[in-house]
């Protein structure tokens, strides 16, 4: 099978995305958090903890399954000129929108449950995550589309945009 790589973004490309897409994260985490709290009257950080996990696993999926099933990009996608379309080149169905959120986590959770395995502490549980992080990154590398792994399974791309005149 033949895979037309012309544009896709490079790996750096699209890690350079993530890193920007984090800082974005930042604020609206923060948001849902000031929202949170007062709602439920968390006065203490250990009160109704994992329920504030479970809530901001549920913003940051809305964030990005609005972004992806509506345009295709968020902001650091728009602003690194990329976009998310399925395997044909379309928009997603919030269905595989979903389904590539939840695969996207397997960017980090191997390696936190490995790590919770071990009753790693500091520096060897960061290692443990970064060495997954490292891994799944270079999942793109040795197949011929350069598309990470979460996207092969959910049956999506990103693709280069080319510049507006």
């Amino acid at each position: 099978m033949q895979f037309d790589t012309s544009n896709t973004p490079t790996i750096k490309r699209r890690l350079t995305t993530m890193i920007y897409e984090g800082v974005l994260l930042f604020g609206v985490v923060a948001i849902a958090g000031l929202l949170f709290s007062p709602i439920f009257q968390q006065r203490h950080a250990l009160y109704l903890r994992h329920a504030l996990q479970y809530w901001l696993f549920f913003v940051i999926g809305a964030y990005f399954i609005w972004f992806w099933i509506h345009s295709g990009q968020t902001l650091p996608m728009k602003t690194w000129r990329m976009r998310l379309v399925t395997l044909e080149g379309k928009s997603l169905s919030f269905k595989r929108a979903l389904a590539r959120y939840f695969l996207a986590w397997l960017w980090f959770l191997p390696g936190l449950a490995i790590a919770w395995a071990l009753d790693a502490k500091a520096w060897t549980a960061v290692a443990i995550v970064l060495a997954n992080v490292i891994a799944w990154a270079l999942t793109a590398r040795i197949h011929p589309s350069r598309q990470f792994l979460h996207d092969r399974i959910a049956g999506t791309k990103l693709i280069t945009i080319s510049k507006s005149k």
